[in-house]
């Protein structure tokens, strides 16, 4: 419980490098997430170093695209300033995934499964003292994204984990209360 209320999407974190064992642990939190018919369809792609120049390419050219201008110099600037977001953490771990293609399995649950994933990700990043956030928005649904990310025609981008060191102060959390979201089934007359 200390994990799941204590988490908090953190995005400013220091450049400092993030050993490989941490990062595995990370995936192995993730590959461990439920999945209907145990199809497992997440795929992880780790990105650190140099690695995320594939996706800073993606994104400023996803960006230089929709500007709809042909000023090279505006562009390159553009591009420049879009790329940067590949930079924000030293791991970004993009999680796609697969969908099955056996009749008995329903879509939306593998895309559930996939976000299971993810937030088993997030829990274990914090749990080893990182700041981690889920990001996600237009640009990761783009056919540039996922030719970028070497996906084929039958897998989707779901997320990117960006990890780190955190360089910022977890902001406190809110929920408003469960009973507010919750109604009981349960045969009586005062289900409010």
């Amino acid at each position: 419980m200390e994990a799941i209320r204590g988490r908090r999407s953190l995005g400013r974190v220091k450049a400092d490098p993030i050993p490989r064992e941490t990062i595995e642990l990370i995936l192995e939190a993730g590959n461990w997430a439920p999945s209907h018919h145990h199809t497992e369809p997440w795929r992880f792609i780790v990105m650190t170093g140099s690695g995320r120049d594939v996706l800073a390419r993606a994104y400023g050219d996803i960006a230089a695209e929709r500007a709809k201008v042909s000023d090279e110099p505006a562009l390159a600037e553009l591009r420049a300033k879009h790329g940067a977001k590949a930079y924000r953490a030293p791991v970004v771990i993009a999680v796609t995934v697969k969908p099955s293609d056996d009749p008995g399995v329903i879509r939306i649950e593998e895309f559930a499964a996939a976000h299971a994933a993810v937030q088993n990700m997030l829990l274990m990043a914090h749990s080893l003292g990182l700041g981690a956030i889920w990001r996600s928005g237009e640009p990761i649904y783009h056919a540039r994204m996922k030719e970028a990310l070497g996906m084929d025609e039958n897998e989707w981008l779901v997320g990117l984990v960006y990890a780190g060191v955190p360089d910022m102060a977890a902001p406190a959390g809110r929920r408003k209360p469960a009973a507010d979201k919750t109604v009981w089934l349960d045969g009586t007359e005062s289900n409010k």
